[in-house]
């Protein structure tokens, strides 16, 4: 008989046939590294892989010895994770191209070329990509490129920790406050190795779920996948296997085999053996929102653009004169209230007083005397509102201040209109709650601030047997595993789509704000003082 214990298998009887389907980093062991080796003064601590903080990959120092080799140990493939660069300290030079040592190697994909199992790799030159390939065949010391971007530690054991070697890690960003309960010292900010320990993911021929097997349990196994028929196991699937396949093999029935925990629709209908009809996958827009509140931890929002509830303007608070210029608009007047005093250091810009009201204007130069030298720098215009009349400042654009927003606009909006009509980030509170869903999670809480909208991958889901609603599911944070089903679709169009409010943990949105930023250019540095 099989026995379980916290969720992995620790018996298997003689003569049990297993279908292994993966393997997966259970957990990390941890040790204080100094110089790229263990401290002899460090114990060794388990860390689960939903450890805090934010980590950066310190590039491994042995070499890979062929393309091969790197294809073995290393992950590659569509997501973002999986297009991991090296470099070669030789030149390697192809039909039309020669790539020069130490030029650092995009790795794309792996794929079949003219009947030759190779690498689609990439190089970018003067900001221009050129692609090529590489036959696994290629030999040669490949090493590992620097790697500027930071990751959760359970991306680290997914997507960064090659087969049979240690990672070494340098702690980035904490997150959280120490507590007694951290297993590592208090303050630290150095460097970790992580040794992985696996399970085996596996299916057995009459049972519908994956059974999780540790690897150091203590049996005897025999390879038979070449005389056993292995199609006589189910195949699951992960959400980003489903997403990967062509919109044309949509929709689909299948069958949950693993499903998510949570409480909200519709992850409380996902359960184990329940069957679905997933009926096409998409990118959707939301609208990434934090609670606003000056302590933390603040709670954190995607929303969806199809959000029926109201929203009510609240003021907004610019740090500079900088940040006046980049929240104005041209439908209405931007007036605020400075909160900190400034004294110019020129005659001829205003110095401000706490209270001061002002009506922002535009963003202009003005000539200014300096060390008895003349220069121009970038002033704002506004016009100060005095008891009976207007007077018209400039105030410098590098002014550190502080400023409230005064709000005279009483009218409520539709999500929609306000990512049409306003910049973000900005600043709401719900009015009038969402009332086409059972709990509004948005309306009680007492401020949020639309950071961005950020675009993400869903598939769009309903129950086989009762088809009067479909639900949208995120591929990249729900945790959930499927097989297919050779079942007609009865309805090929879905019925209503519901969306809901996804509230995300606070390394998600780390994460969203990251990958989002990439992609967008920083904006320009506020002026600093002439100098």
């Amino acid at each position: 008989s099989i026995y379980e214990m916290f969720g992995n298998e620790c018996c298997l009887s003689t003569g049990e046939v297993i279908k292994v389907i993966g393997f997966k980093i259970n957990k990390l062991i941890a040790s204080i590294c100094e110089n790229n080796e263990v401290s002899q003064f460090s114990a060794k601590v388990e860390l689960p892989l939903n450890f805090p903080g934010l980590y950066q990959v310190v590039a491994d120092k042995t070499p890979y010895v062929s393309i091969e080799e790197i294809t073995r140990k290393v992950f590659i493939g569509p997501t973002r994770f999986g297009h991991p660069c090296f470099y070669s300290p030789e030149d390697i030079k192809l039909a039309n191209l020669t790539i020069k040592h130490g030029e650092q190697i995009i790795f794309n994909s792996v794929e079949e070329v003219n009947g030759t199992m190779a690498v689609n790799c990439g190089v970018v030159r003067n900001n221009q990509s050129h692609s090529f390939t590489l036959p696994l065949s290629q030999e040669g010391k490949f090493y590992e490129c620097e790697d500027d971007q930071i990751y959760t530690l359970k991306e680290i054991a997914e997507w960064k920790i090659p087969k049979c070697r240690n990672r070494i890690v340098k702690l980035s960003n904490t997150l959280h406050m120490w507590d007694s309960s951290n297993p590592l010292p208090e303050n630290f900010d150095g460097c970790l190795i992580l040794t992985p320990v696996y399970e085996v993911q596996a299916v057995m021929k009459f049972r519908k779920d994956i059974v999780h097997i540790l690897s150091d349990l203590d049996v005897e196994v025999k390879d038979i996948t070449d005389c056993y028929d292995i199609s006589s196991f189910l195949q699951p699937l992960s959400l980003e296997d489903v997403f990967e396949r062509t919109s044309k093999e949509f929709p689909m029935v299948a069958e949950i085999m693993d499903g998510p925990s949570g409480s909200q629709k519709p992850y409380n209908l996902l359960y184990m053996g329940k069957e679905i009809i997933i009926y096409r996958k998409y990118q959707a827009t939301r609208v990434l929102a934090s609670e606003i509140r000056s302590d933390s931890p603040k709670r954190h929002f995607l929303i969806p653009i199809s959000y029926k509830g109201k929203f009510k303007r609240r003021p907004r608070e610019f740090p500079t004169a900088y940040d006046l210029e980049i929240a104005r608009n041209e439908k209405e007047q931007l007036h605020v209230v400075a909160t900190k005093a400034f004294d110019s250091p020129h005659k001829e810009l205003f110095s401000v007083s706490v209270g001061d009201q002002f009506l922002v204007q535009q963003r202009q130069t003005s000539e200014v005397l300096y060390e008895g030298r003349s220069k121009v720098i970038d002033v704002l215009a506004c016009e100060q509102i005095l008891s009976d009349t207007y007077k018209k400042v400039l105030l410098p654009m590098y002014m550190e201040g502080g400023f409230v927003e005064v709000i005279h606009d009483k009218k409520q909006y539709q999500l929609s209109e306000i990512c049409k009509e306003f910049r973000l980030p900005f600043n709401v509170k719900v009015s009038v709650r969402d009332l086409s869903v059972e709990e509004d999670i948005l309306a009680a809480v007492p401020g949020l601030q639309f950071e961005e909208e950020i675009t993400d991958s869903y598939l769009l889901i309903g129950s086989t047997s009762s088809p009067v609603e479909s639900w949208e599911i995120p591929v990249y944070r729900l945790n959930m595993s499927i097989h297919l089903l050779s079942k007609d679709v009865q309805m090929v169009v879905p019925p209503a789509t519901k969306t809901t409010v996804e509230e995300i943990s606070e390394q998600q949105y780390y994460m969203m704000r990251r990958y989002e930023n990439q992609a967008l250019h920083p904006p320009p540095r506020p002026p600093k003082k002439p100098t």
